[in-house]
């Protein structure tokens, strides 16, 4: 069941005061919906809804520690307390940390999962019984290429969208079974111009402190974070592939359309001689 009207519903971001986030919400907002935008860096937040806002658009900024049930619920209560349902909700928050699997402290994997992956079981667990109360909606779920085919020195981001994929897949599978007017999508970009590569300037101390910078990180920050500035798609293109996804009920939102013969490949190495597919699309 898709979504076809969306003036006067009501949306909700995390990640929203920047990349992708922000984009989608500009895009939710320019179609009519009533936004709530959710981030841990609260001056980019308030930038972002003071700017929607100041185009005319209802927006309300929250604030939010998406690794943190009790901040997911808040984040919940204080959009019905504004706006009395939820229609949309779009978790897209995500954070990333590079280094062999060797080096890698707890902690950090405990961060990348907390933003990555919990904040989407928490986001579904929240939501969907508002959205269901609402009447109709659609969930949407930023994964990665990286969930579809893991690359080296970034572990904890692809087990988290790996998990990412695996969650959304099953909500889609129990919603249809379900017959419901709830659906759900599977974002999966590939470079998109974004800041996700120096995500660790939201990382709070304590978390960060045992964390070494290696020379892998430092290789993956300065090639990463170029190729997404030079090569990556505009997060507008995205937004758009988002709201297509919601309209048409697709489930795959595929930024890169090359990706499918990555796939493809990948299935084919495993069925003919069941060894590990490394190529890529860049």
């Amino acid at each position: 069941m898709s979504m076809k009207e969306f003036s006067g519903k009501v949306a909700v971001v995390t990640g929203a005061a920047s990349g992708i986030g922000l984009a989608t919400a500009s895009r939710f907002a320019e179609a009519g919906m009533k936004v709530v935008m959710a981030d841990i860096q609260e001056d980019a937040l308030e930038d972002a809804v003071k700017s929607l806002g100041n185009m005319g658009h209802e927006v309300l900024g929250v604030p939010t520690d998406v690794s943190k049930w009790d901040a997911i619920q808040a984040l919940a209560e204080k959009t019905m307390a504004e706006f009395g349902a939820v229609n949309v909700v779009h978790n897209n928050a995500g954070v990333v940390v590079s280094g062999p699997i060797a080096e890698l402290t707890l902690a950090d994997w405990e961060w990348v999962l907390g933003v990555d992956l919990w904040s989407v079981i928490y986001g579904i667990k929240a939501f969907l019984p508002l959205i269901r109360q609402s009447g109709e909606g659609h969930i949407i779920n930023t994964s990665s290429v990286n969930g579809l085919q893991a690359s080296g020195a970034i572990a904890p981001y692809s087990v988290a969208k790996f998990g990412v994929v695996a969650l959304t897949e099953t909500l889609r599978l129990e919603l249809d079974a379900d017959d419901s007017d709830i659906s759900a999508s599977v974002l999966c970009p590939g470079p998109i111009n974004t800041q996700i590569v120096f995500s660790k300037r939201n990382r709070d101390a304590e978390s960060a402190k045992d964390h070494s910078s290696s020379a892998e990180e430092k290789a993956f920050e300065k090639h990463a974070g170029t190729m997404l500035a030079q090569r990556g798609k505009d997060p507008s293109e995205v937004a758009d592939m988002v709201m297509d996804a919601i309209v048409n009920d697709d489930f795959w939102i595929l930024t890169h359309p090359e990706w499918k013969e990555i796939m493809q490949a990948r299935a084919a190495a495993l069925s003919n001689d069941n060894s590990l597919y490394t190529g890529s699309a860049g």
